[in-house]
């Protein structure tokens, strides 16, 4: 055998090196594919990859506060205060009476690891006007852990058996999972608080001249826990304890209290037994019955499914435990959601393998196909170490990527094999011929590589939630494609030593010299002499690409494929909780026997915990109940879906509902979404309501509220201050009769082990549910006697604003509605958009109509991927000119990039698929795949010419030689991308990517060659 340094120029060649080190190269592929199945099999599995949520939640309690008191006394001395936050996006706040809530949104470009000192900082500053918010004010509370995900959750009910008894066998059952390996921590959910009540007539007492304060000083007189002293002796320290503390209701009963010369025992007037919160704040109800919650968080980077395991094996050892009459049943299983999810896309992984195999078996023949077929399980191998270390898990976005990858990840390795069969066949030895690919197309296909890469670039650094959450598509794709070319210089070389045959010496001919090429050489010398036509074609299928996407439905994320309806029942502002639970019994009894419903969980009060991290999670509102509703199967729950919402427009008049499947990406809510601010609010909602009356009107629009809701029916009292002075009676003595009279009020704590209960003084039920008890109420006077409230006041009803709604301190009225099926969103609040343009006009200066909801949350994630295609280019020019080292042919091989614009609007209007934010990654990364197909093109158009062609002739003949290489792997990309066709996550990429890269290879063998004759005025040799 000749030479290896002559035969291919001498030089370092890495694919002869591996050849030559035949038991190094050896070892290091098993090693690593060893360690690939190792990773592998550690690689932690979710649903969905985590992203930072960039909102703290700060509640504050003022009761007896109107919304207008709270807004002005609270909300806006909080946000105030807030606006010196570093890294602020903005404050969004709602007052309600008694309540404000203040959500605190950082940027989406803030970097995670600033969060956790962002809140710190928060809490500082908001505890620094703690002082100057008005008396009586309960907290603020702060909530940053917002974005906790239950992995599981667990209903507890109970048949025959107390509340309390129920509730020590869930506090036992916490703390038991509380202390499995891998469980950060386990809420307890839907909890009533006890109470010991006081039940007695004001009015009586009033006759009898007994006070409220009385009955209070009382019993904390008894009950209090202070210091009765130490005697210290020489010996040791003796402590003084005072017995008297209450231990039994009975206790509480035989208080006794004087009022003048009278003595007087508690049980005697008034009525004293143990209860629960009423009406209560929030409940559960799992299929019709209430219940308590257990929720599992897992811990960071924790395996969910060995978690999952765990949790199972434990609960299903408490059951047997319980007695019966106590049932447990598991509301929601992220590990057999996530197994199931990671299921699927393994299979479409393997479908994708599968069809790569096949493509490279039947283009290749047996042993060419071999050597690509043994190069894929490396460079997956190789891969799922790198993501391992990269800390990347096998979740919805990594598997879709790596499913992406594999039709591109076989390109190197294709060509490579593929130049060294052709050599081959041209008479080369095997060393020459494995050799000859990295001398000739190692580094154009490295450049190719790197550009390809460099297509995702704007995903791997979008600052944005929506590219935090799909960062995963950068990362994974990214390191498959430097594995991939790796594999191809290294890998592929010796594998074709080993497989591939020589031809026998002086048997061999020209491969391009058959009928198909004879005629492909015809095709691309008449596009390289029609170049003008052939552009000017390819322009009006461009400008007819970009405009067709104008008739692409759009999107945002598409909606989750899981088998759970969110149904959110709103009733009217200052509904009462018995109402709301009414309403959600009804829904109950319509959910029970309906043959399309496995599940079924009701929050009374408040919304579902964050169970799924995109779940748009709703705050405690009395008016509000939210439905969990699990479904048969994915069929049944379109059909279901359909039902409930025709349900709630024919039997819940009083509600406003919906009913929508969990979202995929980051939680918008409402789908189409109009937001009007500005500073006065009584101009604010003149013009939120001739937004209204548009978007109501907009035939695809349905459902159409504001979130300020309607306002709430108040009783004012209107106080004579002048006889309250010669009474000698307060205003504050009244609002406390008012509180006990209709309410309760706090007046002790009884303490039961680890528990304070509260005692909680308050007329009977007869004498409470009604406003005129409070009229006809008797108030104590200075003087001793008792006068009715109507001899100082009269009542009467007035409308007050039942919620405030604030954006950066500005009133804000947000416009909400559903777009009806067979719609997308964006393209409903689009058209509605174009309607408010004369509304607009007529804006006062400091006031505007801003486009919120799914649309603006598009918006953003798309404004962070524009941000980074001015990286992007940078870097792919920075590529093309250290391969091509000429700036017109790097500008020329940029104009290529756009070409897949045409094909993947083509597909998209076909499959009538949605071009939404995924779709859009897979456009942008259609220029960075298309320019790799160029750059190796004219790569070998140059080498050609430097090697004495001429260049009509050098683009000719490259173009048929690049023909093989660049069909097959566009053919492997294409046909790898069938399975995530049928996802409705990945769907639109894939069809967007299949179409463009039809269209793009085409135009690669027959537009790049008339562009490149015009750019270089290319003339026929004579």
């Amino acid at each position: 055998m000749s030479d290896p340094k002559a035969q291919d120029g001498g030089g370092f060649n890495l694919s002869r090196w591996a050849i030559r080190h035949d038991s190094f190269t050896r070892f290091i592929v098993v090693l690593l594919m060893l360690a690939g199945v190792a990773a592998y099999l550690n690689l932690g599995q979710k649903e969905d990859p985590e992203f930072t949520f960039r909102i703290m939640v700060i509640r504050t309690i003022w009761p007896g506060a109107t919304a207008t008191e709270m807004e002005q006394q609270v909300t806006d001395k909080i946000e105030e205060k807030l606006a010196e936050t570093p890294w602020l996006d903005r404050t969004q706040s709602y007052s309600k009476p008694g309540e404000s809530q203040v959500f605190v949104f950082i940027r989406e470009d803030t970097p995670p690891k600033d969060i956790r000192p962002l809140w710190y900082q928060v809490r500082k500053k908001v505890g620094d006007i703690q002082a100057q918010l008005p008396q009586g004010v309960q907290g603020p509370f702060f909530n940053d852990e917002f974005g906790d995900t239950y992995i599981a959750m667990y209903a507890f009910e109970a048949d025959g058996f107390t509340y309390t008894e129920l509730k020590d066998q869930v506090d036992n059952a916490r703390k038991v999972l509380g202390n499995i390996q891998g469980v950060e921590k386990v809420d307890l959910l839907g909890e009533q608080q006890p109470r010991i009540y006081v039940e007695f007539s004001y009015r009586k007492f009033a006759q009898l001249g007994i006070t409220f304060q009385q009955i209070g000083d009382a019993l904390r007189g008894q009950n209090i826990v202070a210091p009765a002293g130490r005697l210290d002796t020489e010996d040791r320290a003796l402590f003084v304890r005072v017995g008297g503390e209450y231990d039994s209701i009975r206790q509480i009963e035989d208080t006794r209290f004087r009022v003048g010369d009278a003595t007087f025992r508690l049980g005697d007037f008034a009525q004293v037994y143990r209860g629960w919160e009423d009406p209560p704040r929030t409940k559960i109800r799992h299929r019709g019955h209430d219940a308590m919650a257990l929720g599992v968080v897992m811990e960071k980077d924790g395996d969910v499914l060995k978690v999952g395991r765990e949790l199972d094996a434990i609960v299903d050892r408490l059951k047997a435990s319980y007695p019966i009459g106590i049932e447990v049943s598991q509301i929601t299983d992220q590990p057999e959601v996530v197994r199931h999810a990671v299921g699927e896309f393994v299979q479409s992984l393997a479908e994708a393998v599968v069809i790569v195999l096949v493509v490279s078996f039947f283009s290749l023949g047996l042993r060419t196909g071999m050597v690509v077929a043994l190069t894929i399980p490396f460079v997956l191998g190789v891969t799922f170490l790198a993501m391992d270390w990269a800390g990347i898990q096998l979740q919805k976005i990594s598997l879709g990527a790596l499913v992406l990858s594999l039709g591109l990840l076989v390109d190197d390795a294709m060509i490579s094999v593929e130049m060294m069969a052709r050599k081959l066949e041209e008479g080369y030895d095997k060393l020459k011929a494995a050799s000859y690919a990295y001398t000739s197309t190692a580094f154009p296909m490295l450049t190719g590589t790197l550009i390809t890469a460099a297509g995702f670039l704007p995903v791997g650094f979008a600052k944005s939630a929506a590219g935090e959450y799909t960062f995963s598509i950068f990362a994974v794709v990214g390191m498959s494609l430097m594995i991939s070319w790796l594999a191809s210089v290294y890998v592929t070389p010796w594998l074709g030593m080993r497989l591939l045959k020589e031809r026998a010496a002086g048997v061999h001919h020209d491969l391009y010299d058959t009928a198909f090429y004879r005629r492909l050489r015809a095709a691309i010398d008449w596009c390289v002499d029609h170049r003008i036509t052939v552009m000017g074609a390819t322009a009006v299928a461009f400008a007819l690409g970009v405009a067709s996407f104008s008739l692409i439905p759009k999107q945002f994320f598409p909606e989750s494929v899981r088998n759970e309806i969110m149904v959110d029942l709103w009733l009217a502002e200052g509904s009462s909780f018995a109402a709301t639970e009414n309403v959600a019994r009804r829904m109950e009894a319509k959910l029970k026997d309906d043959p399309d419903v496995l599940d079924y969980t009701a929050w009374i009060g408040t919304g579902a915990p964050r169970f799924y991290l995109a779940l748009d999670q709703q705050l405690q509102h009395v008016n509000f109940s939210q439905f969990m509703v699990v479904a048969r199967d994915a069929k049944a729950r379109e059909a279901l879906r359909l039902r409930i919402r025709q349900w709630l427009l024919d039997e819940f008049p009083e509600v406003r509902g919906k009913a929508d499947p969990l979202p995929n990406g980051p939680p918008v809510g409402w789908q189409v979404q109009f937001r009007v601010q500005g500073p006065d609010a009584t101009v604010v909602r003149q013009f939120a309501d001739e937004v209204s009356a548009v978007v109501a009107a907009n035939p695809q629009a349905r459902n159409v509220h504001d979130n300020w809701h309607e306002k709430i029916l108040v009783i004012r009292d209107e106080i004579d201050q002048d006889k309250l002075r010669v009474l000698g009676i307060t205003s504050e003595q009244i609002r406390g009769a008012g509180q006990t009279i209709l309410s309760g009020t706090t007046i002790g704590t009884y303490r039961e082990a680890n528990r304070n209960i509260e005692i909680v003084a308050r007329q009977p039920l007869d004498e409470r549910n009604t406003i005129s008890e409070l009229a006809d109420a008797y108030m104590p006077t200075a003087s001793g006697v008792s006068v009715p409230f109507s001899q100082f006041g009269t009542a009467k009803p007035e409308f007050e604003p039942g919620v405030i709604w604030r954006r950066s301190r500005l009133p804000a009225i947000t416009i909400q509605a559903e777009n009806i099926p067979g719609t997308q969103p964006p393209d409903v609040t689009m058209a509605i958009d174009q309607q408010l343009a004369p509304i607009r006009a007529r804006l006062p200066v400091g006031y505007e109509i801003a486009i919120a909801g799914s649309l603006e949350q598009s918006k953003l994630a798309n404004d962070s991927i524009n941000a980074q295609m001015p990286m992007m280019l940078i870097v792919i020019l920075l590529l093309l000119m250290i391969q091509l080292q000429h700036f017109g042919r790097t500008v020329m091989v940029l104009l290529t990039a756009p070409l897949g614009i045409i094909g993947a609007a083509a597909a998209l209007l076909i499959t009538g698929l949605p071009f939404g934010f995924v779709a859009l990654l897979g456009v942008i990364a259609l220029a960075g795949i298309i320019m790799r197909n160029s750059v190796i093109l004219v790569d070998q158009i140059d080498q050609d010419i430097d090697e004495g062609h001429d260049p009509w002739t050098a683009i000719v003949e490259s173009a048929v030689r690049r023909f093989r290489p660049i069909v097959l792997t566009a053919a492997a990309a294409v046909l790898a991308l069938i399975p995530l066709v049928r996802s409705a996550f990945f769907g639109p990429m894939a069809a967007a990517l299949m179409g463009g890269l039809v269209v793009a290879t085409v135009l690669t063998m027959t537009f790049l060659p008339a562009l490149y004759a015009a750019w270089f005025r290319v003339k026929r040799p004579t």
